[in-house]
């Protein structure tokens, strides 16, 4: 017992090392000030104490990231910082709400393709927000990202993010004033200042946060609505995707539905308390695990441990660079960026690629909420194009010596995809029965079991008669329910191919021998 609480302490604080660069990047990108450090860090305090105490994956780390800073950053230039933060604490309510109604079963359904079209868009835009620090402090960037680059690869025991920013600020600080401040020109980015000035954090609170309640005046609430609902779908897709690569590591299953419920309890409170909203962080998860958390005590002790810094190394932290914080950000935005999803765009279906082009250019040009409906309805269209040319497939059948009889065996599912397709098939013809063998037919949906009853219908016009064979019981089911039993004719649907056959002998006095005989 002292052992794994032992193991939980030592992996909370590791976490926390790795967390802390990351919040207060966030923080000053999503607000665009040297101010928003403290929101940033207040956010993953608040969301990643209480959404793992409320959560339903446990070792998973919350905390301010890329998609959710992009969303914000939006909010705010809108509607200022204040709106920004009651529409973190609606968004935490709308994630309550989303767990309470059980929806987080079904946003894992989200095609992968959109889902790297959107991370790709959010790693393009994190670039594109940082270009006015890139172009005033291009030095201090690349030297930042030099060192994080190395130190990652070099430097196994301290997060890279952490070593830049500490060598970065130590360089700043002591080299500052002997830094060349020259600018150059180049072609698309416009003028590039190797060192035009040192912008810092400056002094930030190192008290405990306070409460605060905004005002929630009707209107106000009535247009943060849809900001609101943005960074909660967009919170809760990007906390569920780190709960599946969490059970992937740990093999164990989250709880979806209370996930959703510990990030609204977490954004909720971290808006009260003047912090940014937050979301499953990967990179701080995977951390957390690695370094032996397993329970949801290891990222409560992160938030704690960041609290801690903040009351005493709150003076440092006010001497960072924001070019070293920039530089930080670049090398996330380029980590979150999908390469793999590149390979989409070399293979088959096609489909998949242009889902995720299509995403990332919404993403980036559009908005973010745009960009997975569009995604998500495109994928679902395409889905459906793509099944109705490889679902139930439709075999004619030769029936010896009786031209009185036209059989058509079907394989696979029936659903709305291939309902034209078979109704085409089965009513140009002109025989006295026309059989349908559903033997090998498991599932049918409303759309499959009404076509079956316009085909009826279209034979009986024709002094036809509709035979079903094979039925399955869940599919004779289905027919029953939705009144197309009552239409096709009870005694003409049959659960075995052997009853059906003996139906039309006797009515066609067609011997098995000369009908029937090696069809089946």
């Amino acid at each position: 017992m002292y052992k794994n609480l032992h193991q939980e302490l030592l992996s909370g604080i590791t976490v926390a090392v790795v967390a802390l660069p990351l919040a207060l990047a966030f923080g000053v990108a999503a607000t665009g000030s040297p101010e928003g450090a403290i929101v940033g860090l207040y956010g993953a305090i608040f969301t990643g104490f209480f959404a793992a105490l409320f959560g339903g994956t446990p070792a998973q780390v919350t905390g301010p990231t890329g998609p959710i800073t992009v969303v914000i950053t939006a909010v705010i230039a809108e509607y200022g910082l204040a709106y920004a933060l009651v529409a973190t604490v609606l968004a935490g309510l709308f994630q309550i709400l989303f767990g309470l109604l059980r929806l987080g079963d079904y946003i894992r359904f989200i095609p992968q393709p959109v889902i790297s079209g959107f991370m790709n868009g959010i790693a393009i835009i994190i670039i594109m927000t940082q270009m006015q620090t890139i172009e005033s402090g291009l030095l201090i960037v690349i030297i930042t990202i030099m060192i994080m680059l190395l130190s990652s690869r070099y430097i196994k025991v301290i997060p890279g993010s952490l070593v830049a920013l500490l060598a970065g600020t130590g360089l700043v600080l002591l080299l500052g004033p002997y830094l060349p401040q020259t600018s150059f020109s180049l072609p698309f980015l416009g003028e590039l200042h190797l060192l035009k000035q040192i912008e810092l954090i400056g002094p930030i609170p190192t008290g405990l946060p306070q409460l605060h309640l905004p005002g929630w005046e009707p209107e106000i609430l009535i247009q943060l609505i849809s900001p609101a609902i943005t960074i909660a779908v967009l919170g809760s897709i990007d906390s569920l995707l780190t709960s599946v690569v969490m059970d992937n590591i740990t093999g164990r299953k989250h709880n979806s539905n209370k996930e959703l419920i510990g990030q609204g309890i977490g954004n909720a409170i971290s808006g009260l308390f003047g912090g940014l909203a937050g979301a499953g962080a990967t990179v701080r998860s995977v951390v957390n695990v690695k370094s032996g958390g397993r329970t949801a005590v290891s990222a409560m002790v992160h938030s704690v441990i960041l609290l801690l810094f903040m009351l005493v190394l709150g003076s440092f932290v006010s001497e960072i660079p924001l070019a070293v914080l920039a530089g930080i950000l670049v090398v996330t935005g380029v980590s979150m960026f999908d390469y793999e999803s590149l390979r989409v765009l070399r293979s088959e279906p096609k489909s998949d690629a242009a889902a995720m082009l299509i995403t990332m250019v919404l993403t980036v040009m559009v908005d973010l909420m745009v960009a997975v409906g569009v995604g998500v309805v495109l994928s679902s269209l395409l889905f459906m194009k793509r099944m109705s040319e490889e679902g139930v497939s439709i075999t004619r059948e030769s029936v010896e010596a009786n031209e009185e009889i036209t059989l058509f065996s079907l394989r696979g599912p029936l659903y709305f995809g291939s309902c034209s397709r078979l109704t085409d098939e089965v009513t140009k013809v002109d025989s006295r029965f026309v059989i349908l063998d559903m033997s090998d037919v498991s599932v049918i949906d409303a759309s499959g079991a009404l076509a079956l009853g316009q085909i009826s219908g279209k034979v009986r016009e024709k002094e036809s008669t509709l035979i079903l064979t094979g039925v399955k019981e869940n599919v004779r089911a289905r027919l029953e329910k939705m009144k197309v039993l009552e239409k096709i004719g009870s005694e003409y649907v049959f659960e075995s191919w052997d009853k059906g056959v003996h139906f039309v002998e006797e009515k066609c006095a067609v011997r098995p021998s000369t009908g029937f005989a090696g069809l089946y």
